[in-house]
């Protein structure tokens, strides 16, 4: 394997560059926040990378400590790449630069690809507490696991449990949440967020949604 490129400056966050810089990888760790993902899924929703790319970034990765690839048990027998808990402490800098990057959205082009789950670290976010969601979008349904200090942060799919709070919204309130636009407690109290489920996060929603309705402040 070809030595890590370096900027070889001895600066932190230089050092840090050094290793998720190139481009891909944090979009690489962003997907393996979901759990184990094969090679196949990942190439699947990182449209635009290359078969090459994605693989020299997987050995990079392997190499750096941010991702170790394992083999399943059967019946599955195939392989799969996970996050390490050292690939997992990136999860507060990607939502740090995606709130930075709010300001980039601008409206979607028609080059541009979605995938539901992209939206869960926005969303992510905005969610005090702990504890399972559900989120159905237009473009598919994902789960999030709110206050979650290990193991995966989100999921496709349904969620492998009863949800402590099931949020359905279309796609343009959760790009407008997203964007910073409008907030998650507007958006449930103008109806565009619809909140089911007996647990503590969906009674916290609907409690933000009340007061939002009451005037104040948000």
């Amino acid at each position: 394997m070809p030595p890590r490129r370096s900027y070889d400056q001895y600066c932190s966050a230089a050092r840090a560059l050094d290793v998720v810089g190139d481009r891909w990888t944090l979009l690489i760790v962003r997907e393996l926040l979901a759990g184990p993902r094969r090679y196949t899924d990942l190439h699947a929703d990182l449209p635009g990378v290359s078969t090459d790319v994605l693989a020299s970034r997987l050995r990079d990765m392997e190499r750096d400590g941010l991702a170790a690839r394992r083999r399943l048990p059967p019946p599955g027998a195939a392989y799969v790449y996970e996050v390490t808990p050292r690939g997992r402490e990136l999860l507060p800098v990607l939502q740090v630069l995606g709130e930075w990057g709010r300001a980039e959205l601008g409206e979607r082009r028609p080059t541009d690809a979605v995938r539901a789950h992209w939206f869960a670290l926005p969303l992510l976010r905005l969610l005090h507490g702990e504890g399972l969601v559900e989120v159905r979008l237009e473009e598919g349904l994902f789960h999030l696991y709110a206050g979650a200090v290990e193991g995966p942060v989100y999921g496709d799919g349904p969620a492998p449990g009863e949800p402590d709070a099931r949020l359905t919204l279309d796609t343009a309130t959760c790009t407008a949440v997203a964007r910073g636009e409008l907030s998650l407690p507007q958006a449930v109290r103008d109806g565009r967020v619809e909140v089911s489920g007996d647990g503590a996060l969906a009674e916290e929603l609907r409690e933000d949604g009340q007061k939002a309705r009451a005037g104040r402040a948000f």
